[in-house]
């Protein structure tokens, strides 16, 4: 067994799975990072992570906060934590198996409901929870898909308990967020640490924007040769901004906003100084209300008038697909492990998290009764808004709660207080530990899903708290996936 040289790791608690340690030993995976780490003073590795936080604010790699103890709309550059987590290549094998899975059902889930409706008909899922759900959309009653995707980027968020197991926590189905952070966080490592990174037989990332160009390029409505793609984004106010310029640079698609497009004879165009350039592909990263002011929210000014009457004629791809908010709701959740068995006829490979209705009499009153202990969500919000941790909460707080699931059940899931797993970070030049997640990021075009190796192991920064989410002051770490 190795020992820093100083006294700068706190021992696990034992009542958490720990990544690196087991116990007081190292794991096996670990050895050549705790190793290295080791050979530093608290001084070098303090004075490497400030190194690396600021290559950030060079980059401008932000993140709006809000919440806590933060103001509102405070711009700050997101925590990353030298320490990187690692997952043994047999490991992720059964995360990529799992994922895979869960988002060819997912998509099956909706092309149903959107069409033949079978598993609402066979009683399966409750025919309320979809079409009562404010992220069902009529508008897509029975409207050819190109490909058959709905879901082209996902994002499923993993957690493991105190046993190491892995489940799943939540889908990220809208227009999930992170994946530039995958990929700012290993050029962060390459270039600041090389001595670590090249260490290990670390499986790479890039081919994975390679593959996102061509998930989007393949969902072309037309067979031309070089359809266009263009990146619509909220402007440059958004809280990812810096992502959506990230991703359009590097997969050599347009940035545009809405007012830079315009619709003619059915067919969405960008304005350009030399005239107007057809868009074959447009991959929002706007909600389905701001799209169009003609089908959804009049007096929205982020989207394109005429854009879902293009889409209705078949002369444009959105993606992710307008409704597809219906799949991530936290209460459609938890019938996943239904549809894997409904739609593929496989057995689920990642479970999720036992999860309470509190549209069920009695799985309520079992809540109700029990707050202290659980986490409560507001099923259609995300990005750690309208929670309950029970655990941290104050008795008026379960107080306001207990009122609201009173009020309106079908709106909240309950989960138990899962003990998340905890990483070293480096604070000041020594390792403590907090508690850590894994969004797995997967890209699809209707014939193949790929699964972008590691994905973005989020950070809870404070002692003791389980909120991961940037917008809420959490951190990153890279992830290792290890060849085999």
């Amino acid at each position: 067994m190795e020992i820093m040289n100083e006294a700068s790791v706190t021992t696990p608690p034992s009542r958490f799975y720990d990544e690196m340690y087991s116990g007081a030993q190292v794991r096996a995976h670990y050895g050549k990072v705790h190793r290295t780490l080791s050979r530093m003073t608290a001084e070098e590795r303090q004075s490497r992570q400030k190194q690396m936080n600021g290559r950030l604010l060079e980059e401008g790699i932000t993140f709006t906060l809000s919440g806590g103890d933060q103001p509102d709309g405070l711009e700050r550059t997101i925590p990353f934590d030298l320490i990187p987590r690692i997952i043994p290549g047999d490991e992720w094998e059964t995360i990529e198996q799992g994922t895979r899975q869960r988002v060819r059902a997912l998509n099956a889930f909706l092309a149903d409901i959107y069409n033949e409706q079978c598993i609402l008909k066979d009683g399966l899922v409750p025919r309320r929870m979809v079409v009562a759900n404010r992220y069902f959309r009529t508008e897509m009653m029975k409207l050819p898909v190109p490909g058959g995707t709905y879901v082209t980027a996902a994002g499923i968020d993993l957690i493991r308990d105190d046993k190491g197991d892995y489940y799943v926590l939540e889908d990220n189905l809208r227009s999930p967020s992170g994946f530039s952070y995958v990929f700012k966080s290993r050029s962060i490592m390459t270039t600041d640490f090389p001595e670590l990174y090249f260490s290990q037989p670390v499986k790479g990332i890039e081919r994975s924007l390679h593959e996102f160009r061509s998930a989007l390029r393949n969902l072309a409505p037309t067979d031309k040769a070089e359809p266009v793609v263009a990146l619509l984004t909220p402007g440059s106010f958004n809280s990812a901004y810096f992502e959506h310029t990230f991703l359009a640079q590097q997969m050599g698609i347009e940035l545009v906003e809405g007012r830079d497009l315009v619709c003619r004879d059915h067919k969405i165009y960008i304005r350009k100084l030399s005239g107007l350039k057809k868009v074959d592909v447009l991959y929002r990263r706007i909600d389905d209300d701001y799209l169009d002011p003609l089908a959804f929210r009049p007096d929205s000014m982020l989207g394109v008038p005429g854009l879902m009457n293009a889409y209705r004629f078949g002369n444009i791809t959105i993606a992710n697909a307008p409704g597809t908010g219906v799949a991530d709701d936290k209460a459609i959740y938890t019938f996943v492990p239904e549809m894997i068995r409904y739609y593929l006829n496989e057995r689920p490979i990642l479970n999720n998290v036992p999860t309470y209705m509190m549209s069920r009499r009695d799985e309520r009153e079992h809540v109700l009764a029990r707050l202290g202990e659980m986490v409560v969500k507001e099923t259609s919000l995300s990005g750690g808004y309208g929670m309950l941790i029970g655990p941290a909460s104050t008795e008026e707080e379960r107080a306001l709660f207990a009122t609201k699931i009173r009020e309106n059940p079908d709106n909240y899931i309950a989960q138990p207080t899962i003990k998340l797993s905890t990483s070293p970070i480096c604070l000041d030049g020594r390792l403590t530990h907090r508690h850590i997640d894994l969004r797995v990021f997967a890209l699809a075009d209707g014939r193949n899903v790929h699964v972008l190796p590691g994905g973005l192991t989020r950070v809870a920064m404070k002692e003791g708290s389980l909120v991961v989410n940037s917008s809420q002051g959490g951190g990153v770490k890279d992830t290792w996936v290890l060849a085999n």
